[in-house]
């Protein structure tokens, strides 16, 4: 077999998922056991919470990558983005001349085919977009299917197949397979893309920002004329990724000259009110819960994208009055002795700075605990050492982690947590270093005040340090 190619035969009964305990290989096993398909996975390490939550659904999750695991030669088998060629379920695959695709390939193939494709990519507010969208169309009877990065509140789920003509989508600029290096937001011809900010990230595939770019330029080469690109205005650099995009495009932000502007806001704790102007004419007045000035701009996206679809402006005012977030995004975990703490997803520089500002803004005269792991593949490399520190401008105290993993990167191109809390002392924040999570648990717990709001910043479960954080106050 070629396995330098997707392939899905047009019979198909039985599939197999590599590394089915990943948040979209999950969901993407349940939505084709929702279509009726016998599903069975594997993974290197099968634990709660997905273990329990593809047992619930019926969903044979293997421990281990075994050869043994194709014995029952299902028809297809779904390699996720992190399995490697020698993965012994993959070389047993080859060995019986299995048909196998990638996890895009197959949402495309088995969940969108015959829908209108919506696909939000970007660095940065892909999960809320894209949740913020659905949630509208949900509103206005449209049903949508959606697969998503995070946890709908409203829905309870990052996956839903429903019954309307639309499905919503997560473009990601991470590779797809070790058989297709192509981004995954290259596979699926969507009708309406949002482009939500193009910066460098994934320092493990991409060399520079350059390579960034000239990725993103590429998805914007593929649209279909027919279709619709919505572009944030806010970054020079997407002015040059769009040029010559041969879909239509309308441009969203605050720049006089943009399509879809955010008119007047205002913050009445729990609720901003901010005001949309569509070609420079008042288009509605909405209300949400959800906090930040880029949270705005995603809402002002997702508005966007419905209007396109003929909407009426009242879905989304209702929608967004009554949307409950994504989990892991400025969620509040709960509060102890007039402690708050929050759980945000935050990694990537921009999103820690925005997200202080924004936890800073709705928590006014309260002081602010910033607590950081540098995890993801990029935060755990230099790359953005420098720049860092601007991101904890607005925290009044910084508790910073070591990395988790140093030994995945190699120690000439490690991020040192030591030299960013030592320029921040430099600038004359309080920050601190420390050595593990149990450290920054028990300074918190010791120095903690009533009124004080910890945000926690991660894009990994943190040791439990929420919980654990809770129950130690």
């Amino acid at each position: 077999m070629d396995m330098s190619k997707n392939f899905i035969p047009a019979e198909v009964r039985r599939i197999h998922l590599i590394a089915v305990c990943g948040t979209a290989m999950g969901a993407l096993a349940c939505m084709l056991k929702d279509l009726g398909y016998l599903v069975t996975g594997s993974d290197q390490k099968v634990y709660p919470p997905m273990s329990r939550f593809l047992s619930e659904r019926g969903i044979p999750a293997l421990n281990g990558f075994r050869a043994e695991h194709l014995n029952h030669r299902p028809d297809l088998v779904v390699v996720g983005n992190a399995v490697p060629a020698s993965n012994l379920e993959a070389v047993e695959c080859e060995r019986l001349r299995i048909p196998f695709c990638s996890m895009p390939h197959a949402v495309k193939r088995f969940v969108a085919e015959g829908k209108a494709t919506l696909m939000v990519a970007g660095t940065h507010g892909k999960t809320t977009t894209s949740a913020i969208l659905t949630w509208i169309l949900q509103v206005a009877g449209r049903g949508p299917s959606f697969l998503i990065g995070g946890i709908l509140k409203n829905f309870d789920s990052n996956y839903r197949l429903g019954p309307g003509p639309e499905m919503v989508i997560e473009g990601d600029e991470y590779d797809t397979a070790f058989f297709d290096k192509e981004p995954k937001f290259l596979h699926y011809a969507p009708t309406v893309t949002m482009l939500t900010s193009v910066e460098f990230d994934h320092a493990d595939i991409y060399r520079d920002f350059g390579h960034v770019q000239s990725a993103f330029r590429r998805m914007v080469s593929s649209l279909h004329p027919g279709s619709l690109l919505l572009a944030w205005d806010g970054e020079p650099v997407i002015d040059e990724v769009i040029a010559d995009a041969p879909a239509a495009v309308r441009r969203y932000g605050t720049r006089s000259g943009s399509a879809w502007r955010l008119g007047q806001v205002r913050i009445d704790p729990p609720w901003t009110s901010f005001e949309v102007l569509k070609e420079g004419g008042v288009f509605g007045c909405f209300r949400t819960r959800m906090i930040g000035r880029y949270n705005l701009l995603n809402a002002l996206a997702g508005i966007a994208a419905a209007d396109h679809l003929g909407l009426a402006p009242a879905a989304a005012e209702e929608a967004l009055e009554s949307f409950e977030g994504v989990k892991r995004r400025q969620e509040v975990r709960g509060e102890k002795r007039g402690i708050a703490v929050i759980d945000d997803f935050a990694h990537h520089p921009t999103a820690v700075r925005e997200t202080i500002v924004a936890v800073k803004s709705s928590y006014p005269g309260r002081r602010l605990i910033a607590v950081f792991e540098p995890r993801t593949q990029t935060s755990m490399r230099k790359v953005f050492q420098a720049v860092y520190p601007q991101s904890f401008e607005g925290a009044d105290l910084i508790c910073i982690r070591r990395i988790p993993l140093p030994e995945k990167v190699p120690e000439a191109e490690r991020f040192s947590s030591e030299e960013l809390v030592a320029e921040l002392r430099r600038r004359g924040k309080a920050a601190f270093f420390f050595e593990d999570t149990d450290a920054i648990i028990d300074f918190i717990v010791a120095s903690g005040q009533a009124g004080d709001v910890v945000l926690i910043m991660s894009n990994g479960g943190f040791d439990n340090i929420h919980e654990r954080l809770l129950e130690s106050l």
